[in-house]
């Protein structure tokens, strides 16, 4: 019987449909899913709703719930990261002190200096969920949906020996789109995608291997279709290849889009296809479920929700590696060992990833095209800083770090950047033990 431990599990959506797609694998028809939370009654709502899915699917997996980390690791053969460290009142200090200063950020989440003190808090707390799977579970199959995704990744693979690898929906989801745009069915879709998390590049994306770039080309002609992914269609007429994740959170990630008021006009504000570009949305969104997470989650479980597997890595991963052993090819988040050749070694890339029996094996891609390798290494480095910075407790690396980044350099003066970091570090202070304040 295997085990699979959530650690963070009050994250309903997440936890209810990798649970979900995990109860497809006959593989695990037995196993036992440990769902993990510091919050209470979240948790209890969890485990009402993972137990309905194995009832629904005639599972006979065990479900159980605790508070306590170390219990729900104890000899898990895989683990699911999904944890908030200091929780939303916190995260919209990341957002709203850079806004005071005039850096106006979207999502706040992934890089930048929203994304770098959120990495600051919550790169203890990963690295001490490490410390417990090196003790009770070391051999377990680990993988990290928490962001910043590519910072938390090169924090624990760089030190702790956890066998991890984060994982984004964002390559998937958006090839899906693209086919749906070129009027391709998905299963006749390949690609090649590597960069770096919420900023990788289709290197080549095929319809039964014939190249479909002349045809996504044609298809952002379109107003309906260019007007969907504003940013992300002016990145690809612009830098020529197309880059994976929202246009919302690419607009804060370069100095293009949102340096000026008239710029988040044009660009920004008519939003995407499911993310919107104005400043703070994701917290927004985030704020308004503060009052109505419990009626939805209610309302769920008197739905009948479908038993279909989704397009998520997980369960995927885990049946490659712990259950019938099938091939499976993702792209996730590792260390940059001879892969990608022309960003900073050692620096977290997103990379095509074949997991198997033998276990999670990265494949070599080679350099990118220059102008998508420059873009990359401002962030990969500045990410690199950020990580060595929370590890060390070293303030000045934070600034550095914060310096370089793409918006923040565009908007603020070094003077502006280093008056906004402290006031940065003394909103978070009490989530930072590793500095002092």
């Amino acid at each position: 019987m295997k085990k699979i431990a959530f650690i963070g599990a009050g994250s309903f959506l997440f936890t209810r449909n990798l649970a979900r797609d995990i109860l497809t694998f006959p593989a695990f028809n037995d196993c036992e899913l440990a769902l993990m939370d510091i919050d209470t009654e979240r948790l209890s709502q969890v485990k009402q709703a993972v137990e309905k899915l194995v009832q629904l699917g005639g599972r006979n997996a065990t479900v159980t719930a605790t508070t306590d980390r170390r219990t729900a690791l104890d000899g898990a053969d895989g683990v699911v990261i999904t944890i908030l460290a200091g929780g939303v009142d916190i995260w919209r200090t990341d957002v709203e002190i850079p806004k005071k200063y005039g850096v106006d950020i979207n999502q706040g989440d992934t890089r930048g200096p929203a994304g770098i003190f959120r990495a600051l808090r919550t790169i203890p707390v990963m690295l001490d969920i490490c410390r417990d799977i090196e003790a009770l579970c070391p051999n377990a199959v680990v993988l990290n949906y928490t962001n910043p995704m590519a910072m938390l990744c090169r924090a624990m693979q760089g030190q702790s020996r956890v066998n991890v690898t984060g994982l984004c929906h964002s390559v998937q989801g958006t090839a899906s789109m693209l086919a749906k745009w070129i009027g391709a069915p998905e299963e006749e879709i390949t690609y090649l995608c590597a960069g770096i998390n919420h900023q990788a590049w289709y290197l080549n994306f095929k319809w039964n291997g014939k190249d479909a770039y002349p045809l996504i080309r044609e298809a952002v002609k379109k107003p309906e279709i260019y007007n969907e992914e504003i940013v992300r269609n002016q990145m690809l007429l612009h830098l020529d290849y197309y880059v994976t994740e929202s246009s919302g959170h690419n607009s804060e990630y370069n100095a293009w889009f949102r340096k000026r008021p008239d710029l988040i006009e044009k660009y920004c504000h008519p939003g995407t296809g499911w993310n919107p570009g104005v400043y703070g949305y994701c917290l927004n969104e985030y704020l308004e479920r503060k009052n109505t997470w419990r009626t939805d989650i209610e309302n769920w479980l008197q739905e009948t929700p479908s038993l279909e597997r989704g397009n998520e890595y997980a369960a995927s991963i885990f049946n490659a590696v712990i259950g019938d052993g099938a091939l499976y090819e993702f792209n996730g988040n590792v260390r940059n060992f001879g892969l990608i050749d022309n960003l900073p070694e050692g620096c977290c890339v997103e990379v095509p990833v074949l997991a198997s029996k033998a276990g999670i094996k990265p494949i070599h891609v080679g350099p990118l095209p220059d102008q998508l390798a420059i873009l990359n290494n401002i962030s990969a480095r500045c990410e690199e800083l950020a990580v060595e910075a929370a590890i060390t407790g070293d303030k000045r690396k934070v600034f550095h770090a914060v310096c370089f980044d793409p918006l923040t350099s565009a908007v603020l003066s070094l003077d502006e950047i280093q008056q906004m970091v402290d006031e940065m570090f003394v909103a978070s202070a009490a989530w930072l033990p590793q500095f002092k304040v």
